[in-house]
């Protein structure tokens, strides 16, 4: 079942995705302190996988949430930025990721985002499988982007506004 952030109880929101990025990413994780003050800060969409069968409620009011996945961007008014897609080893290869991306490319849409941009290390093979099946190109390369693994990242970028190209037919409204 996939939530808004928003909806669910903070610190046990906190918690679980400092943990779930630990397990997740390692040395390069959010600390829960950068958690907190990206959820915290404005013009951010984040959406919340969780496990429905689970016996824990999605809004404990401490602990550890059933969290399978998560993902979020921060939308500019021109462009929405990818800022992380996670989800948990256990549920991985399970269509959570598609999901959320998809979900949060139909939010940025609605919000009126042109495109979605996003950074992705080179070596992610399942993430860069994911973006280019929903669409998304390839603009550029950031070496050493990613730390303390010193790993370069591609920037890719998927157009959410419909390119017109081709000719004019008589009749159409468009004048020549």
């Amino acid at each position: 079942m996939i939530v808004d952030y928003t909806t669910l109880e903070r610190e046990s929101l906190i918690a679980t995705l400092a943990e779930l990025e630990r397990d997740l990413f390692g040395r390069g994780s959010w600390t829960t302190t950068m958690i907190r003050q990206e959820l915290e800060a404005p013009a951010r969409t984040y959406l919340i996988d969780i496990d429905s069968d689970s016996d824990r409620q999605p809004t404990a009011q401490a602990g550890i949430l059933p969290i399978r996945g998560y993902a979020g961007y921060w939308y500019d008014g021109d462009d929405a930025e990818i800022m992380t897609i996670g989800v948990a080893s256990a549920y991985q290869r399970q269509g959570i990721a598609t999901r959320l991306l998809g979900k949060l490319i139909d939010r940025a849409r609605e919000q009126g985002a042109q495109r979605i941009l996003l950074e992705v290390r080179v070596d992610n093979e399942p993430a860069l499988a994911l973006y280019r099946h929903q669409g998304f190109t390839t603009l550029g390369r950031r070496k050493h982007y990613y730390q303390p693994d010193n790993v370069d990242a591609y920037t890719m970028a998927l157009d959410l506004t419909p390119h017109i190209a081709g000719f004019a037919l008589p009749g159409d409204g468009v004048e020549p």
